[in-house]
């Protein structure tokens, strides 16, 4: 593409560092913000002349303001992605997760940025849809701060849309995994802990009876519409589901992992958890209309990845 500049909230982790590689591919500079709480120097190749870490807090609203600068999009990742962080701690868990939402905007208004990617979730719809293929039209019930914060984000985006001529993408992400998800936080999706524990013979607890079903997406695909977010000329108005319309039970999960690694460690069903919800499924028709879907990286070739990373 270009030498235009693209910043990266929370770039230093899982999605943001894949990110990254795949914009410096493209011949963009790109400026990652992010506080490494999770994200990791060891995901970016700071060797490469065109990509700047700065090490910060999206709530540090002056230390935005100044990543904003001379930016051509945004990219606003920068959360903390855990929804049990955000009901044991959430006003703090509210800086990065709202105040950081709304700090980018205030930010972009002044550096005069138009284009802005926003990763949202599939928790603003709470249990809503639960069994269904959901749509961006279902009731949105938050049942978490994160949640909250993620839908009231969504909704400054558009207030800057409206009033100062932001043009948010607005992405909500079901389920994405693959290389650099870290297993040891406590963020992690179910993949990348299944991974890492049946590698190391660990035994593996699944809440519930193993028939519960996700929509997983893997990172590249996730990446390709990102950058195709960030390249379109219209951004597309409303949310948009991020997912393949396609689940996976946690059972078929493990029997994946199994003809990978050869044979799987002790597998423990154990008491549904609280608030989990039992299957998730995203409408992707949205995504479907306004993008250029990849291929989708099956399940095993996207397992094989992460565990070879």
């Amino acid at each position: 593409m270009s030498d235009a500049l693209v910043l990266i909230t929370g770039g230093a982790g899982f999605i943001g560092s894949n990110l990254v590689d795949a914009l410096l591919a493209k011949g963009y500079a790109v400026r990652v913000l992010d506080n490494l709480s999770t994200g990791k120097r060891s995901n970016l190749p700071l060797d490469n002349p065109r990509l700047q870490l700065l090490e910060g807090d999206v709530a540090d609203a002056a230390l935005v303001a100044r990543a904003a600068v001379g930016a051509t999009a945004v990219v606003h990742l920068a959360a903390v992605a855990s929804v049990q962080a955000s009901v044991d701690d959430p006003v703090s868990t509210h800086q990065s997760n709202f105040v950081g939402s709304l700090n980018v905007c205030e930010a972009m208004r002044q550096a005069g940025v138009k284009r802005v990617v926003f990763a949202s979730s599939a928790a603003v719809y709470g249990n809503n849809g639960e069994g269904d293929s959901i749509d961006e039209q279902t009731a949105k019930a938050p049942l978490t701060p994160y949640a909250s914060d993620k839908l009231a984000s969504e909704h400054y985006f558009d207030f800057y849309r409206r009033q100062h001529g932001l043009e948010p993408v607005i992405f909500r992400f079901f389920n994405i995994f693959g290389p650099r998800q870290d297993p040891s936080s406590p963020y992690s999706g179910v993949i990348s802990i299944f991974s890492e524990r049946a590698q190391k013979g660990l035994p593996i607890a699944v809440f519930g009876d193993g028939e519960q079903t996700r929509d997983f997406m893997y990172v590249g695909d996730l990446v390709a519409v990102l950058v195709q977010a960030v390249e379109m000329a219209d951004a597309p108005l409303g949310a948009i589901n991020v997912g393949w319309n396609h689940t996976t039970t946690l059972k078929q999960l493990l029997q994946a992992l199994s003809e990978i690694i050869g044979s799987l460690p002790a597998v423990r069903y154990t008491e549904p958890r609280s608030g989990d919800i039992r299957h998730s499924r995203a409408n992707n028709q949205r995504l479907a209309a306004s993008f250029t879907l990849p291929e989708p990286t099956p399940l095993k070739v996207g397992l094989e990845r992460l565990l070879n990373q």
